[in-house]
């Protein structure tokens, strides 16, 4: 894994979803199908990504693994945190002891 040249695109359909590409290749490399649930891409940026890098949501080296293997990589949003109250929810989704 080498340093890389990179380009992001934001979700036009879904929040929080970002998929990443050599800048070379643009978006040539993502399925059709997946482009499709993607929505249009929008161009966040276009950065030099190194195996050291620190990203927000993913290591590095995970990404340029991934681009190297099948050409992009697929971040999704983090999973929600549970809303406080549903710890005190039952199964009929009354709240109890409140």
């Amino acid at each position: 894994m080498t340093k890389q040249m990179i380009s992001i695109y934001k979700s036009s359909k879904r929040d929080e979803t970002y998929v990443y590409v050599l800048r070379k290749d643009a978006l040539t490399r993502v399925p059709e199908e997946l482009l499709e649930l993607f929505g249009k891409p929008i161009k966040v940026t276009d950065m030099l990504l190194t195996p050291e890098r620190k990203l927000a949501r993913a290591k590095a080296e995970t990404v340029l693994l991934a681009l190297d293997e099948q050409g992009f990589y697929l971040q999704m949003p983090p999973p929600k945190e549970p809303y406080l109250l549903d710890l005190y929810r039952d199964t009929s989704g009354r709240y109890e002891g409140l």
